[in-house]
């Protein structure tokens, strides 16, 4: 039986990879695509990524070949060629990335063979494969990334075991993408590593082309950004650990010593590291102490999320709120390898508690599980509900939330009720900064 995904909470691969793009500085996608794609795919990111902008090239200033009826019928190499060459003289960039969409895969257009003819211009262009029958948002980053890898990075023979990469962060996708890297990178530079995030503040191409050089690669997730990594593997020889994605004292703590026990830095300085970051994540969670209680805010929850947000934000709030997240779905398309992987993240919870977990990318699927758990009172005398209840999602859960009478905290893709510029959720600040949003949604009425 065929199946179809309501509300899908991603873009396609030409999506992801866009975004992906306007997040490095300096670089110019050109999309080879039908007339619409770019301006459709601008029109659902950038309000669904807590209206992120344009970026360095993004918009609807992207250069595309808008491939026509006439195009579909005697190829659209001659256009793409058109399009390159014009691209080059007027817009000025560093390195031009030309990306496709289904019609013109379809048709056959050779995208490499066009692309090689521009090999010998000042700036280097490099061809994607990135139709949305390859995937999503997150396959257009890991297409991304990879082809960078493999056709942009310099290889080096010497690694610089004070140098690190990081993946696993996907640009729009996660809201929080650029504030989230600058934790990242903050916790690890505390450990005195060079850290390159590919994205985001200060990062420059140049960061990029010399990346090979790193002497490990660390991804902060269960599942994305693990193909780039590979790929670099077997490309540059340099290996990966995965950590989850962070968020609060103990998955910093966690995250910390998993990286300094993998580059064999002296547990002392990670130990000083972690010993910081608690003193001055308690300083603040203390204050929180006394009118914790006293105000009644610890509540059930339901976490409606992607991959990295769902694990992260369920453990944070049972082991380091107190509350209880009794359901958790998990958004994304995972095959079973992956949702076995993720299942192990709700194990061993220091409260004791077992979440119910339910993978499932339609929308529509959340109101069933709800009811599941928590069965609507039908007069009965001593009816056990599960509130007061926070919904913690994206602005696909604000009509269930209405229904259900739960207050809703908008933190996963898409989130179009928020203006997000460098908010975090990830380390210690980002923990703040969730709580923060988390408990200001409790007391905004009172």
């Amino acid at each position: 039986m065929s199946k179809f995904i309501d509300r899908p909470r991603y873009a396609c691969a030409l999506g992801g990879a866009l975004s992906t793009l306007r997040a490095i500085p300096c670089v110019i996608p050109i999309i080879h695509a039908s007339t619409g794609c770019g301006h459709n795919l601008h029109n659902a990111i950038n309000p669904g990524a807590g209206y992120l902008g344009g970026g360095y090239c993004g918009g609807l200033a992207l250069p595309s070949s808008n491939v026509s009826e006439r195009d579909v019928v005697f190829g659209g190499e001659s256009r793409l060629r058109e399009q390159i060459a014009s691209t080059l003289e007027i817009m000025d960039g560093e390195l031009y990335m030309v990306l496709t969409g289904c019609m013109v895969e379809m048709i056959g257009d050779d995208l490499d063979a066009v692309v090689s003819e521009f090999a010998n211009s000042d700036k280097p262009v490099i061809a994607v494969h990135t139709p949305s029958f390859r995937g999503n948002s997150f396959t257009g980053y890991e297409l991304v990334l990879c082809a960078l890898i493999q056709k942009y990075i310099t290889r080096q023979t010497h690694k610089d075991p004070g140098v690190v990469n990081v993946f696993g962060i996907v640009p729009a996708q996660d809201v929080f993408w650029k504030g989230n890297l600058r934790e990242i990178k903050r916790l690890l530079e505390r450990l005195g590593l060079k850290v390159n995030t590919f994205f985001g503040e200060g990062e420059t191409l140049e960061d990029i082309k010399s990346s090979g050089k790193a002497s490990l690669n660390i991804v902060v997730s269960d599942i994305y950004g693990i193909a780039a990594a590979e790929k670099f593997k077997d490309i540059h020889g340099i290996p990966y650990i995965t950590t989850g994605f962070p968020i609060g004292a103990d998955a910093t703590k966690e995250f910390l010593f998993t990286v300094s026990d993998s580059l064999g830095i002296d547990r002392s300085v990670a130990d000083a590291v972690v010993e910081s970051e608690k003193q001055f994540y308690y300083d603040y969670m203390e204050r929180l102490a006394d009118i914790y209680n006293d105000l009644d805010l610890q509540r059930y929850a339901v976490v409606v999320g992607d991959s990295n947000y769902a694990p992260a934000i369920s453990r944070f709030l049972s082991d380091e709120l107190g509350w209880l997240p009794e359901l958790v779905v998990i958004t994304d398309s995972l095959d079973e390898s992956q949702q076995n992987k993720l299942a192990k993240r709700f194990e061993n919870y220091e409260s004791g508690l077992k979440p119910a977990v339910r993978f499932d990318t339609d929308t529509s699927s959340v109101k069933k599980y709800i009811a599941e758990i928590w069965p609507r009172n039908r007069n009965e005398r001593y009816f056990n509900s599960m509130n007061p209840t926070v919904l913690i999602g994206s602005v696909y859960e604000r009509d269930l939330a209405s229904e259900f009478g739960f207050p809703l905290l908008t933190v996963s893709y898409p989130v179009t009720n928020r203006i997000v510029l460098n908010r975090a959720y990830a380390g210690t600040n980002g923990a703040l900064s969730f709580t923060e949003d988390l408990l200001g949604i409790l007391v905004a009425g009172r």
